[in-house]
């Protein structure tokens, strides 16, 4: 089983989406042990934004692009070439001014490609990827969840997977987190809990 892990925090150590979806990780590999893991950080390898220069490269002829668009190219290739292998994705999902980060909106661009990760028909768009699971890591320093303030956090994620045809998909949540300490420790524990005793207890 492939496994595809994202972080796409900037906050380095000091991230709770980072701690958490590396506990997801640890624990998969505990529950499956052949678990193959694949790793993109995004914050830190940088993933250019989709652009005019990005379609300019890959709408040109390998053999005519220059080296900035050959580079481009290639990154958009392998970028969707992790997400088609994986089986499954762990997706770290911060809240950023009430939405995902940057660095995670461009990686969503690369990946969501017409022909490959998702099609239109006569009956309207099908995705095509219905046979991964996703686990999201979604982390907050306020409350959000069922709030219109997270239409654009979690409920964007799940349209966007939807879209590509993934259903499966599970949430390991840590919100609140500038609430104080007691309850940023309360829901990191929590977070801990569901990741060590429940998420894979069927496995």
């Amino acid at each position: 089983m492939k496994l595809l892990h994202i972080d796409s925090s900037i906050l380095g150590d000091n991230s709770a989406s980072r701690q958490l979806s590396a506990g997801v990780v640890k624990a998969w590999q505990a529950a499956e042990p052949g678990v193959e893991v694949t790793y993109r950080d995004l914050a830190a390898e940088g993933i250019n934004h989709f652009s005019g220069a990005t379609l300019g490269a890959l709408g040109t002829p390998a053999e005519q692009r220059n080296a900035a668009q050959q580079q481009e190219a290639d990154l958009s290739a392998k970028t969707l070439a992790e997400f088609l292998a994986a089986d499954a994705v762990v997706l770290a999902a911060p809240m950023y001014n009430f939405t995902i980060p940057t660095q995670l909106k461009a990686w969503i661009d690369r990946i969501a490609v017409a022909g490959q990760t998702f099609r239109y028909t006569e009956a309207g768009p099908e995705g095509l990827c219905g046979n991964k699971k996703v686990i999201i890591v979604s982390t907050s320093g306020g409350l959000h969840v069922g709030q219109a303030t997270g239409v654009a956090h979690e409920e964007y994620l799940k349209v966007l997977l939807g879209f590509l045809g993934i259903t499966d998909i599970e949430f390991v949540r840590a919100h609140g987190l500038a609430y104080g300490d007691e309850f940023r420790s309360k829901s990191l524990s929590d977070a801990n809990v569901l990741i060590n005793e429940q998420l894979f207890a069927a496995a």
